[in-house]
């Protein structure tokens, strides 16, 4: 029997050996073990074996949402939901025919492929295997296994890399090619009728602080912790839903790599996170990543444009987009220039006319190093080895990069894909129309090649600035960021001026970097900083702008005669209100309505901006000039509520909720504008009341012990967008209650935390 049996498990060995080395030799092989909210830690041996991992994770909380973000990068939108639907791209709302011709117009897939094989071999693995995973999943999942929104999708298809291509490249264009979409869509030389063109288009630049980015970010150095190691908080502001929210995630990979964080979708490792050794955040910044260029036309021809005197021709693309069942398709073709695409805005007064047409120039166009640049930053040591990799690879899209590390070194490092356009070249290449594009873009001069991006050398691609000419900080105290420029990270700490493409130089703050600075420099005056203290600052929900009105506001309603009902109902209303945006404070709603109309007024303060004071100036309310407008603006804003059916003094909770599955979760947090580090960007809800759309996501606290990194997170719209799942709401709660997850990373604190059983994935 023994004989037998050995020569059993011998015959087994030989007939699994060469499964188990195509498997090997695959890659694609990974586990994956959930915690509390469902957060999966993946682990796998090779970097195929993580995307394939991750992917598989991602599907089953986000099948729905990541299948129909393939969909509109595959410019198929209209044929599956409409021509006259909304996709979101980036942080806006675009019809589908404007976005499928923008992506299959725009995303240049020859260039795409040719970029992927040339990168290195862990970031071709991650793209690999994340396809195989997405489709592992579909295939594990079958029809009836697809969540009740998707299932049954013609949408809901296998993927190939082109889909991982396309969706890669969108995300780096979020914050610059995106926001001019539909402008590009729909551009057509002057007499050409627009195809399909009933398809209501909104083409107007955004107006400042449209584009819906933003986000808190502190990096505190030794000198400014309780144990002397560096400690983050990352505060980003992203969408409630869509593509762009944050999912949580742990991957322990190959070559050492362990990092927990988060991603957006399609992402195959955490951009956003810590390891043993670093934590990190990022803030979108204040640096302009594209230019617009005005072309001057040939006379004889509007597809053709002047360059040095030479007539040069625009480069045609013809585009189908495929249309519902039994609708012929529609074609349009869009031109490209030396500088980028030809865009328009009507609805800004941005045309193409017979003399004149307007391109736009993209640093991320392309930009296939943003993984390479975050698993460097997986794999730091310390904050030099994350400054080296973002200045290195120059591969970071959109965001200011902050962090510290367990020796307790600050970072802040505003170094991205950025043209390298110098002050004296947009001095020298400004044109007539230039200032009205002040503030949205750079506008240059396209009638001559020497306003193109100049060459720097060593850049990882012509045209962009080189870090040296960026701003980058490392500090013991601390280095923060809330979408401003690279001017201030510390009131202490002044940059020198830098090219104007990456901000502004000693201009007024934001009322929310201005909080910022206030509440951080009160923090530390009362000494220093654990994870307590920064959660306490983290969800305080002061609203700066009501420490700076209400007292003199108030008393403009107690020596007002005789004021109108409801003028007056307002002043009783903010009396009792506790200025702060809690989900128990009364008069919160009313306050967001007011300073709505009154935030913006230029004549608003006494006192103007003083660039050796800029964190306490612009102050002191005008009353004498504008009191009368401002009551006026209050009885306005109650007569807002009254109409939206709001009591003027009704909970915050009651009015900015969150519903899920039937239950409203009430909402702490509040209106950027109005000075609220927990922001939270909020819209009226079908319903009645406020539902958040944009605004705090993914919190984390991290700090470094003897050990490794002592993390407290939570994720405010938590994991899954299926309402079907246990994780659809659970986080949601806990933000909700200003509870905090102390993230598990050790593989002990794992095992304490583990629900379900550990998946195990190979083919």
């Amino acid at each position: 029997m023994m004989r037998i049996s050995l020569l059993a498990g011998s015959l087994a060995a030989l007939i699994l050996a060469p499964q188990a080395q195509a498997q090997a030799r695959s890659g694609l092989e990974a586990t994956i073990t959930r915690t509390t909210f469902g957060i999966p830690h993946i682990t796998a041996d090779t970097w195929r074996g993580v995307g394939y991992g991750v992917a598989y994770a991602y599907a089953q909380d986000n099948l729905c949402l990541l299948a129909e973000e393939f969909a509109t990068v595959a410019g198929e939108r209209s044929r599956h939901f409409g021509p006259e639907a909304k996709a979101v791209l980036g942080f806006q709302e675009v019809d589908n025919l404007s976005s499928d011709v923008f992506f299959r117009g725009v995303i240049d897939l020859p260039m795409l492929r040719a970029g992927f094989a040339d990168q290195g071999r862990e970031a071709r693995g991650l793209a690999e295997g994340y396809v195989a995973g997405y489709n592992r999943f579909l295939k594990d999942a079958g029809a009836d296994g697809i969540p009740a929104e998707c299932r049954g999708k013609a949408w809901v298809r296998p993927i190939s890399l082109d889909d991982v291509l396309r969706l890669t490249e969108k995300q780096m264009l979020l914050a610059s090619s995106l926001v001019l979409a539909p402008g590009i869509a729909n551009a057509t030389p002057p007499g050409t009728p627009l195809a399909a063109a009933s398809v209501p288009v909104n083409q107007a630049l955004p107006r400042p602080g449209e584009v819906g980015l933003g986000s808190n970010g502190w990096a505190f150095g030794g000198e400014a912790t309780a144990n002397g190691r560096g400690l983050v908080i990352g505060n980003p502001h992203f969408p409630w839903n869509g593509p762009s929210r944050f999912w949580q995630l742990h991957v322990t990979g190959p070559e050492g790599y362990d990092v927990m964080g988060v991603g957006i979708a399609g992402t195959p490792i955490p951009t956003l996170g810590f390891n043993r050794d670093v934590a990190w955040t990022h803030t979108v910044t204040a640096a302009r990543h594209f230019t617009l260029h005005a072309l001057t036309l040939d006379p004889a021809d509007p597809t053709r444009y002047m360059l040095d005197g030479e007539s040069v021709a625009m480069e045609p693309r013809t585009v189908s987009v495929p249309m519902p069942d039994g609708t012929p398709e529609v074609t349009r073709t869009l031109y490209t220039t030396r500088f980028g695409p030809v865009f328009v805005a009507p609805q800004s007064g941005v045309n193409w006319s017979a003399g004149m047409a307007f391109a736009l120039n993209d640093a991320n166009r392309g930009n296939q190093r943003a993984i390479d640049t975050w698993l460097r930053i997986g794999q730091a040591r310390n904050v030099g080895e994350i400054e080296a990799a973002v200045s290195e690879t120059l591969g970071i899209p959109w965001v200011n990069t902050i962090a510290a590390d367990r020796n307790g070194d600050a970072l802040h490092a505003d170094v991205t894909a950025v043209p390298n356009v110098s002050a004296q070249l947009i001095a020298a290449c400004s044109t007539p129309l230039s200032p009205l594009f002040a503030s949205l873009a750079t506008l240059l001069d396209g009638s001559r090649s020497e306003c193109d991006w100049e060459a720097a050398p060593g850049t990882s691609e012509p045209g962009l600035m080189p870090a040296s000419d960026q701003a980058a900080t490392v500090v013991r105290s601390y280095l923060t960021n809330s979408n401003d420029s690279y001017w201030l990270s510390n009131p202490r700490l002044p940059h020198p001026a830098l090219s104007p493409i990456l901000g502004k130089h000693e201009s007024a703050l934001s009322l929310r970097t201005r909080s910022n600075f206030t509440e951080t420099e009160a923090l530390l005056a009362a000494g220093t900083i654990d994870h307590e203290r920064a959660k306490a600052m983290a969800f305080a929900n002061k609203s700066l702008a009501a420490d700076m009105v209400m007292e003199p506001l108030l008393a403009l309603c107690a020596d007002a005669a005789e004021p109108a009902e409801t003028t007056a109902r307002g002043c009783a209303a903010l009396a009792g209100w506790d200025r702060r945006y809690e989900a128990d404070s009364r008069g919160a709603a009313l306050f967001r309505a007011f300073w709505s109309k009154v935030g913006q007024r230029n004549d608003l303060w006494a006192v103007p901006f003083d660039p050796a004071d800029p964190v306490s100036t612009p102050r002191d309310l005008a009353t004498a000039k504008v009191g009368d407008k401002l009551l006026a603006a209050l009885g306005e804003a109650a007569a807002e509520l009254d109409a939206a059916g709001i009591a003027l003094d009704a909970p915050w909770g009651e009015v900015q909720r969150w519903t899920a599955n039937g239950e409203a979760i009430p909402i702490h947090g509040g209106p950027g504008t109005a000075g609220v580090l927990n922001y939270q960007d909020a819209r009226p809800a079908p319903g009645g009341g406020l539902v958040p759309v944009h605004g705090t996501s993914y919190i984390q606290i991290v700090g470094f012990d003897a050990d490794g990194p002592v993390a407290d997170a939570i994720l405010s719209y938590s994991q899954s967008t299926d309402p079907a799942s246990p994780h659809y709401a659970d986080q949601t709660r806990a933000y909700a209650a200003k509870q905090w997850h102390r993230l598990p990373f050790d593989a002990e604190e794992i095992a304490a935390q583990t629900i379900g059983e550990t998946r195990r994935i190979t083919e």
